[in-house]
């Protein structure tokens, strides 16, 4: 019999609370992080938590901490920020700046370097941004024109939340789906973000904007040299996203352009790509998507959720609040603006001109996600912020709207979805029966739109 393994230093450790844990252990965590089952969880546990604390009796103290400014004097760089929006501003750019890595992937080297397939969704990002809009101002209005300020609320597409839910009814929808979806979100805040720039920035600052370039520049440079000046990169992204909150624009945008900054075909196809960009020619895009992706979904995300979604319902006459024009224009916007602004803009691309849906999606995936585009959250608030002021009475039903409005656009797209995914599942199941009878599969037909 072999002598017993003498006791390792993992096992003397047991009992100790809060240890480090093993390499292996930390790794498998990073993975579970990664899949975006997990990170959609996560997002809608943190936003679960904020509803339930801000409408508990003890919803005065989930205020006080998202009011709470840990640091006052940073006012001279507009850093003096509430914990809200350290969230808002400064977790949101780690998310974005994955998102910018991904995209870019997806242009430079994905299904969408091609421009008459990337110019499908653009279109369809402007389509469900006026529609929105537009039926917004006709509902306010309507009723007197009061909140007119608010007119681009229902624009916005939260991406988190949409991928989130995508990622729990998605098992064998269309991987193009996916890609459609981020690249809309995407270009949806981007035009946002432009919008609040151009109609709510009262002090826009074009300074320490064109000041951001030197430090996004510099970012762009040393990332390509791999190895060196590793160091500084995280500090020139500090930089970068300072100097871009400064000039009054949210300071995610900064997230994106550094991502776009981050090369994404390794220098030799086929050999390990330097600086640890990993092995088989992935290029370092791929690279620190796979590396910040578990810190994005994990942590800046579910934080965020937390502190954007404690609406407070109580003691409010949800009678009235139901009957508010805005209220009524932001969820009309969301669910009816977004869904028929996309679907029809896409259809009218695809009637008159010679773009056509890719051979695996149906129109019945494409108006499931037009559906899922009417999540909005992030960008959706800070308008809503913005046009009347923060802690104001409308801004409190914006919020209710938003969250209304985002609910029942998730449900709608999870119905559409799930029975589109059960079609994807049969058919990938007949496939599979088929090359297991006799080794050679039927010929794929594509779902139906029933």
């Amino acid at each position: 019999m072999a002598d017993p393994k003498p006791p390792t230093n993992r096992s003397r450790s047991v009992g100790r609370l809060f240890s480090r844990s093993s390499w292996p252990e930390a790794r498998h965590l990073a993975e579970v992080l990664r899949t975006e089952t997990v990170g959609g969880a996560l997002l809608l546990l943190g936003a679960v938590l904020a509803l339930v604390w801000a409408n508990s009796p003890w919803g005065d103290s989930y205020t006080r901490i998202g009011r709470w400014v840990p640091w006052p004097g940073g006012a001279a760089w507009h850093l003096d920020l509430s914990l809200a929006a350290w969230a808002a501003d400064g977790l949101l750019a780690i998310f974005f700046f994955v998102v910018g890595l991904e995209l870019k992937r997806e242009f430079i080297d994905g299904e969408l370097r091609d421009p008459r397939r990337a110019a499908l969704p653009v279109v369809a990002a402007l389509g469900g941004m006026l529609l929105p809009a537009l039926l917004y101002l006709t509902v306010v209005l309507a009723a007197g024109g009061a909140g007119l300020r608010g007119w681009a609320i229902p624009t916005a597409t939260d991406i988190a939340f949409a991928l989130a839910v995508l990622a729990v009814v998605s098992s064998h929808l269309p991987q193009g789906l996916r890609a459609f979806l981020l690249t809309l979100a995407v270009v949806d805040d981007l035009f946002a973000i432009t919008i609040i720039a151009v109609f709510y920035t009262a002090d826009f600052h074009p300074l320490p904007l064109l000041g951001a370039l030197v430090p996004i520049g510099l970012f762009a440079l040393l990332v390509q040299r791999r190895r060196t000046w590793w160091w500084a990169l995280i500090p020139l992204a500090v930089a970068a996203w300072t100097l871009v909150h400064a000039s009054g624009v949210h300071a995610t945008v900064a997230g994106v352009l550094l991502g776009f900054a981050v090369p994404v075909l390794a220098r030799h196809r086929g050999t390990p790509a330097s600086g640890g960009a990993g092995a088989g020619g992935r290029g370092l895009a791929e690279h620190l998507e796979h590396r910040w992706r578990p810190v994005s979904a994990g942590f800046a995300v579910p934080i965020f959720a937390f502190f954007a979604a404690g609406v407070s319902l109580r003691g409010t006459d949800l009678g009235v609040l139901l009957a508010d024009p805005v209220v009524i224009g932001v969820a009309a916007g969301l669910v009816l603006g977004k869904s028929i602004g996309i679907f029809g803009s896409t259809y009218l691309l695809a009637r008159f001109t010679r773009a056509e849906l890719d051979e695996d999606i149906s129109w019945a995936d494409l108006l499931g996600l037009a559906l899922l585009a009417g999540v909005g959250f992030t960008v959706s608030l800070l308008i809503g912020e913005l046009a009347f002021g923060p802690g104001s009475v409308l801004d409190e039903r914006v919020k209710t709207a938003v969250l209304t409005g985002s609910l029942v656009s998730a449900g709608l797209a999870a119905v559409v979805l799930a029975r589109r995914n059960a079609v994807y599942r049969r058919v990938a199941e007949r496939e599979r029966l088929d090359a297991d009878n006799d080794g050679v599969p039927d010929v794929y037909q594509r779902p139906t739109d029933g």
